[in-house]
């Protein structure tokens, strides 16, 4: 437990002593929710109504998908993991501890956004705090889970920008966090049943807001519940403990199982 604790403490630290790190999980989502915020009041005010929740999806998405992998992949190509191997580091220990301190830094973030966007934006608060909570934690989990994911099936770094910019960049688009998914034309609209922060929004808005959606929040909720699972799981699955590891248990392209969810959620829609 001391080994463990210390391991996060130390991932914690880097997290913020990093800079590229520190950017990720701090600067960039707090500084975007900043301009959006004094934008979007004179522009378009009803984006206010999902501005906490579009924020925190956006502080999730910037801090594991964006942030979490990489130093996966550089640590896994320095052949850092290989000396926790030697020393009987199990690999679930090895990908948690990331995970649980990303998690943190996003809760932090959350912290931060959400009374002040009430107290100095006028949003109007979950009417639901327990459920809020709960799809927070939820949405967390599940992003986290396909950050790990990431990381793991990555080959190098410029693997990690592409994977991760093919999930981040239509999330922001399609994910109605901008735009709500119900303006969307019909085929942006079933792509964008495939993202999680599309169950992310509709869960906040029906069991943080109590508005109709259109989608049944449970399903919202277990179709992310099961993603981040499933995710979990097989990012300990298809670990590889350095760039040399020739005995990977099964092919990357294994990964595409955790949307299984999402491909449940576009034939519920």
């Amino acid at each position: 437990m001391r080994a463990f604790i210390n391991h996060f403490s130390f991932e914690f630290r880097t997290g913020i002593r990093d800079k590229s790190l520190l950017l990720l999980n701090y600067l960039f989502p707090l500084a975007f929710y900043a301009m959006i915020a004094l934008l979007m009041a004179e522009l378009n005010p009803v984006f206010l109504d999902t501005m906490i929740p579009a924020m925190v999806v956006f502080a999730a998405l910037s801090s594991m998908i964006l942030g979490l992998p990489n130093p996966l992949v550089s640590s896994r190509e320095a052949d850092i993991f290989r000396s926790y191997k030697v020393n009987g580091i199990p690999a679930v220990s090895i990908l948690a501890i990331p995970a649980l301190t990303t998690v943190v830094h996003t809760l932090v973030v959350a912290g931060i956004i959400t009374p002040t966007a009430i107290r100095f934006f006028n949003v109007a608060p979950p009417v639901n705090w327990v459920g809020f909570t709960l799809v927070v934690l939820l949405t967390i989990f599940s992003i986290a889970g396909i950050g790990l994911l990431v990381g793991v099936i990555s080959s190098n770094s410029h693997s990690v920008v592409l994977w991760s910019q093919l999930i981040f960049l239509p999330s922001m688009m399609l994910g109605g966090l901008m735009i709500p998914s119900s303006m969307l034309p019909g085929i942006l609209n079933k792509i964008g049943m495939l993202l999680p922060s599309t169950y992310a929004m509709y869960a906040f808005q029906s069991l943080g807001w109590r508005i109709n959606v259109g989608f049944n929040p449970l399903w919202a909720v277990f179709i992310l519940l099961a993603s981040g699972i499933i995710s979990f799981g097989l990012a300990v699955y298809l670990f590889s403990w350095d760039r040399h590891n020739t005995t990977r248990r099964a092919h990357p392209i294994l990964a595409f199982v955790a949307w299984l969810p999402y491909v449940v959620g576009v034939l519920l829609s």
